[in-house]
């Protein structure tokens, strides 16, 4: 069992860039096992905004049914990650850990079967369910195994995995429009996301439930605590759970409004091409991996809430000038970077916040239901993107921008409302 020692800030300092080195077997293979398994969650992910532009031309969608699968998706992955939460803190974070990664390979897979835009919603909105689960249960055990004074890069670093993920994507779906038919290049796209499957046999083979979860479960057994899920909206730590939904639903919704439509925006109203496109998102990608490690230390070093504040207030900005302002192409690429930075680092600090908000016995149900409540709301702002752009006659670059700044103001509101937990002692929980 991990010693829960407290962080003092500046303490990591002793450590260099060393800690990693520090973790002992155990963490290192449950931090590999989250990191790639968030990784293939966002190659999943990322895989429909990717060919949106071959369905509109193909299947001629408009762009508010394309937002409508988007939104389906979010939303069973928000019930998905309740769901997931609930099921930890009962069965165990390993195995349901497993079960979330098998859903989301599987319907991913089945998107590429798909025959219809009809089928295409049923495949993704079901492999939205494993899509929540698996950062759901993901980010708790990572919480729980990692020592305090690194709880906050741990999680940083496993965030960063979204970033690698999508990068992978991007590349992948770079090669297959260039090589193949838009006909079939989108359908491998989707069966590729068979592949991650094989993680479940490392993650059987290697990593086992933190002590801290074995202990409040022979708790609960006792009689000493209840396990009763529904706890979260008990006087006392309902303000939390709601406090803490409105966070997460400024986050995800300003990052979904410009997520899901970035293929789209960059090729059909910015005229580039398919390679040229591909750079403009890996600016964006390379920024969102050194925000999510930068988020990570500034995390731990400031503290969760001001993280949160001076990111959201970065990527607000930057999304404004990156959609409404005249900007050329090459002041575009160089945004790209600082906007990915805001962005995505914003989420660094979510795991451990919301691993420090909620008690043991709930640890897994309020986590799960927070991030996954503001993801299901956040999940409305793709589509209303595309009920701006098509009803109100709105560009979608305006639109885009409209939404995210509304998301970020509620960010900063929020956060200056919500405790600061950064060090908090899970085994005193």
């Amino acid at each position: 069992m991990n010693t829960a020692e407290p962080i003092q800030p500046g303490a990591e300092a002793s450590t260099g860039g060393s800690w990693l080195t520090t973790l002992d077997r155990n963490e290192k293979r449950t931090l590999a096992a989250s990191f790639s398994g968030y990784a293939v969650d966002a190659f999943d992910y990322y895989t429909l905004p990717l060919v949106t532009p071959i369905l509109l031309a193909m299947w001629g969608m408009s762009k508010t049914e394309v937002g409508f699968i988007g939104t389906a998706t979010l939303v069973a992955s928000a019930l998905g990650g309740w769901l997931a939460g609930i099921l930890a803190d009962r069965y165990g974070r390993v195995r349901i850990l497993q079960l979330t990664i098998l859903v989301f390979a599987i319907f991913t897979f089945a998107c590429g079967l798909a025959q219809t835009p009809e089928q295409l919603l049923i495949a993704r909105t079901l492999q939205g369910l494993g899509f929540g689960g698996e950062w759901a249960v993901g980010s708790v055990l990572i919480a729980e195994m990692i020592r305090p004074a690194y709880r906050g890069k741990a999680v940083g670093l496993v965030q960063s995995s979204w970033a690698v993920g999508w990068g992978a994507a991007v590349l992948v779906s770079m090669a297959l429009f260039s090589f193949l038919p838009p006909e079939i290049s989108w359908r491998v796209m989707f069966l590729l996301g068979l592949l991650p499957a094989v993680l479940i046999v490392f993650i059987r083979r290697s990593i086992h439930d933190p002590e801290i979860y074995v202990q409040t479960r022979a708790a609960i057994a006792r009689g000493e605590r209840s396990g009763n899920f529904l706890a979260i909206f008990k006087p006392g730590i309902l303000g939390t759970t709601v406090l803490a939904s409105l966070l997460f639903t400024g986050m995800q919704g300003g990052y979904y409004a410009i997520g899901v439509w970035l293929p789209t925006f960059l090729k059909n109203e910015r005229h580039l091409t398919v390679l040229g496109s591909g750079g403009y998102q890996f600016m964006f990608i390379a920024g969102a991996f050194l925000g999510y490690l930068c988020g990570a230390y500034l995390s731990d070093r400031l503290g969760r809430r001001l993280a949160f504040i001076l990111f959201a207030i970065g990527a607000g900005t930057l999304v404004y000038a990156y959609t409404l302002l005249p900007i050329t192409d090459a002041m575009m690429l160089m945004l790209g970077f600082p906007l990915g930075f805001f962005m995505s680092g914003i989420f660094s600090g979510a795991g451990a916040f919301l691993a420090e908000l909620f008690p043991n016995e709930l640890r897994g149900s309020g986590q799960g239901f927070c991030y996954n409540f503001g993801r299901g709301i956040g999940a409305t702002f793709p589509a209303l993107v595309g009920v701006l752009s098509d009803r109100m006659q709105l560009s979608l670059g305006t639109s885009i921008g409209v939404c995210a700044a509304v998301a970020y103001a509620m960010v900063v509101v929020v956060a200056l409302c919500l405790p600061e937990t950064r060090g908090r002692d899970l085994h005193q929980n």
